[in-house]
C-alpha cells in the first residue's frame, strides 16, 4: 500500500510522534493507520492516540425533564451563527420538550408540537433560515432512581442515572462526565480484549532489564501500571472533579449512593465534515 503524506499527516495527529517516525510506522505495517500506531505506543513513540471523533455538524443539544424522567436530543444545522439563532434555540427546546413523551426519534419526528408536526416545523425553520436543519438523534433515562441531565455549552450533553445520594450528587456526576468523557463506568465494565491488549503493549515496552525479572515481580509491576490505565478510562477511577482529593468511586460511595449508568453525546460527533479549502480553490482558478 501506497504511504501517502495524508496517511502520515494522520498518524502524526494521532500519535505526537515525529514525521519520520511515522513514516516508518506505516511501512513496516504496510500502511495499516491502527497498526502503525499500536506500533508507534509499543516502541515508546507515541504520546497518546489524539485521534478524535471527526465532527463534521454544528448545531445544539437540548433537555428535557421530569420527575424521573430525562431526555437530550441532539439538532444540527450547517453554521454555528444559525446554531445560536432565537428561532433554531426556541425549536430545540420545543423538541426536547416532545421527546419526553416518546422513545425513539423517528416517533419524535412525527410527534404533535405547536404549528404541526416535529418534521413539519422543522421544514419550516429550514424555509426560514435558509439552512438545512436535522433532528438527529435522542438519548433518554426513566426510572425511579436520581435521574441528572447536564449540557455544556450546547455542544456536551449527559444523562447520568445514580442510584442512593441526592440530585446534587447526580449533578456533579454528570457536570464529571461531561469534561472527563470516560469510556467506561467502573473497572467490570472494561472490555477485556482491551486490558489484554493493553497488558500486550505494556510488555512491548519494557527494557530487556525488567523483563529479566522474577515472574510474580514482573507481575506486580505490569498490574500496576494496568491498574492506573483501567482507572484513566473508568469514570469510577477518575479523579473527582468536584473534590481531585477523592476518585468518583469515593465520593460516590461515601454518599451511600451507586452510578447505574451515564450517557454522554457531543454535536456533531462521527459526522464527516468536508473542509473547504479557499486558498487552493483560488490556486487552481488563477491556472486555468
Amino acid at each position: 500500500m501506497e504511504i501517502t503524506a495524508g496517511l502520515v499527516k494522520e498518524l502524526r495527529e494521532r500519535s505526537g510522534a515525529g514525521m519520520m517516525e511515522c513514516k516508518k510506522a506505516l511501512s513496516v505495517n504496510a500502511g495499516d493507520i491502527d497498526a502503525a500506531m499500536e506500533y508507534l505506543r509499543k516502541t515508546g513513540l507515541a504520546k497518546a492516540d489524539k485521534k478524535a471523533d471527526r465532527v463534521a455538524a454544528e448545531g445544539r443539544i437540548a433537555m428535557a425533564s421530569e420527575g424521573g424522567k430525562a431526555v437530550l436530543v441532539e439538532i444540527n444545522s450547517e453554521t454555528d451563527f444559525v446554531a445560536k439563532d432565537d428561532n433554531f434555540v426556541k425549536f430545540t427546546q420545543v423538541v426536547a420538550d416532545a421527546a419526553l413523551k416518546v422513545d425513539d426519534i423517528e416517533t419524535l419526528k412525527s410527534a404533535a408540537v405547536e404549528g404541526g408536526t416535529v418534521e413539519e416545523v422543522r421544514a419550516a425553520l429550514i424555509a426560514k433560515i435558509g439552512e438545512n436543519v436535522q433532528v438527529r438523534r435522542m438519548i433518554k433515562i426513566d426510572s425511579a432512581n436520581n435521574v441528572a441531565a447536564y449540557i455544556h455549552g450546547g455542544r456536551i450533553g449527559v444523562l447520568v442515572e445514580v442510584k442512593g445520594g441526592d440530585m446534587d450528587l447526580a449533578r456533579g456526576i454528570a457536570m464529571h462526565i461531561a469534561a472527563m468523557n470516560p469510556p467506561y463506568n467502573k473497572a467490570a465494565d472494561v472490555p477485556a480484549d482491551f486490558v489484554a491488549k493493553e497488558k500486550e503493549i505494556e510488555m512491548a515496552k519494557m527494557t530487556d532489564k525488567d523483563k529479566a525479572k522474577p515472574a510474580e515481580i514482573l507481575e506486580k509491576i505490569i498490574g500496576g501500571k494496568i491498574a492506573k490505565i483501567v482507572n484513566e478510562v473508568t469514570l469510577y477511577g477518575q479523579p473527582y472533579v468536584l473534590n481531585t482529593d477523592l476518585s468518583v468511586e469515593a465520593a460516590v460511595k461515601a454518599a451511600g449512593a451507586d452510578v447505574v449508568g451515564f450517557q454522554r453525546i457531543a454535536v456533531g460527533e462521527g459526522i464527516e465534515k468536508v473542509v473547504e479549502d479557499y486558498a487552493a480553490e483560488v490556486a487552481k482558478a488563477m491556472q486555468v
